[in-house]
């Protein structure tokens, strides 16, 4: 960005990254826009900010095309252009954000890899591995995430209030603050009755109490970026790949549901989405397990 930096965007793009730097914004977004930006500051080349318009940044984006940048590069560097726009607008500096005119490059929607009903299983079933420094928190996890189909966000909120032992349901705070009760089945109950008095003398141990369900070795609530870390440990250890994640086990939930013969709307209901569209994405991942079997059994399919 030396030539670049001595233009009027190339400059602006420099106090944008410095004020990014203020921000405390990650060190991978500041290398992803200061890296993007240049490469836009030098598109741009002398011209002021009135002299671009939606058609130069479209251009910027046919650039990278040609010279190789893949649909998610590009797109990026579009977000990336959107950004510095509005932190423009805020300044002072530009009244119009032209990137906004430009559509965002379509990206091929990847259906994640749904583990088997029985590869799920052999992960629950027996004992939990060495490498879970809380077993019995660690299994009652596992089982809510994929027993329940909750998401991460919803699994470290829950309270031990929340828990409705007699009519076997959990209150699930989802997104939008939008609330609804999840029912569980026996072998939740059974995790939740081995957890429950564990949690307690940790909380004993700690000297301060706590409302959350989940819980660390010093008493506080489990966060998700530690609930993630737990899951992928406990799942590489029992054979599965290490691309698994806590939603990896929701996905599973609603796929094997699927497969199983449950109603669209009752998963739906069950995951807390909005949209009948968002659950329908599951027809797709079951949708791909059918042909898979259509494949290695019908005798004219192979």
């Amino acid at each position: 960005m030396k030539v670049a930096a001595r233009t009027t965007v190339g400059k602006t793009v420099a106090d944008f990254v410095g004020h990014l730097r203020e921000r405390n914004v990650s060190p991978h977004t500041i290398k992803a826009y200061s890296r993007d930006l240049s490469l836009f500051a030098t598109y741009a080349g002398s011209r002021g900010w009135k002299q671009i318009d939606h058609i130069i940044v479209r251009g910027f984006l046919s650039q990278l095309y040609d010279n190789g940048l893949s649909k998610t590069s590009v797109a990026r560097a579009l977000a990336a252009v959107r950004s510095l726009y509005r932190w423009l607008a805020r300044e002072g500096l530009v009244e119009q954000n032209p990137a906004k005119l430009v559509a965002t490059p379509k990206l091929a929607k990847k259906l994640p890899r749904v583990p088997t009903i029985e590869e799920m299983n052999s992960v629950i079933d027996g004992a939990v591995p060495e490498v879970a420094a809380f077993p019995e928190r660690d299994r009652l996890m596992l089982e809510l995430l994929y027993g329940c189909g909750i998401r991460n966000s919803e699994l470290t909120g829950i309270n031990i209030d929340d828990i409705q032992m007699s009519a076997e349901a959990i209150l699930i705070r989802g997104k939008g603050k939008k609330e609804r009760y999840v029912p569980f089945g026996e072998t939740v109950k059974i995790a939740l009755a081995t957890y429950v008095p564990e949690r307690q003398k940790v909380l004993v141990a700690s000297g301060r109490p706590s409302n959350a369900l989940l819980i660390n070795w010093r008493g506080g609530r489990l966060t998700t970026r530690s609930v993630g870390r737990i899951i992928k440990r406990i799942a590489v250890a029992k054979g599965l790949s290490p691309d698994v994640h806590p939603h990896t086990l929701r996905h599973a939930f609603g796929t094997h549901m699927l497969e199983e013969g449950a109603d669209l709307r009752a998963i739906q209901e069950l995951l807390g989405h909005e949209r009948l569209a968002t659950t329908q994405r599951y027809t797709q991942l079951s949708m791909k397990h059918v042909l898979q079997v259509y494949d290695q059994t019908h005798p004219r399919a192979k």
